[in-house]
């Protein structure tokens, strides 16, 4: 089964509902629709969930559109978000990275 990993803040957003869609720079899982994931808690590698993908596309950053945003937390400007992921990730992130939007379903 295919993992994603979560800080133990976003895992708490996805288990009440509020969270159903990441963002992923480097997908090596080659994520489909249709495909069942095991969700852990980053810190503990801890299984906290499994969710069925809907669905997933790719975009630069810059062309996320709000149903790209919808389900997904919220930052307060691009230089927060570009930070975040450029954090996540160990390399610059910005407004040309591709990345993959992937809309999930708790199982």
């Amino acid at each position: 089964m295919k993992i994603l990993k979560f800080r133990k803040s976003l895992s708490e957003l996805i288990l009440r509902g509020e969270k159903t869609t990441t963002w992923r720079i480097f997908d090596d899982k080659d994520i489909q629709v249709g495909d069942e994931l095991s969700c852990l808690v980053w810190e503990s590698k801890e299984e906290f969930a499994k969710v069925n993908v809907v669905s997933v596309r790719e975009v630069a950053f810059k062309d996320l559109t709000k149903e790209d945003l919808e389900g997904h937390e919220k930052f307060s400007n691009d230089k927060e978000m570009y930070d975040t992921y450029s954090e996540y990730y160990n390399q610059p992130v910005t407004e040309d990275t591709i990345v993959k939007i992937i809309k999930f379903e708790l199982i």
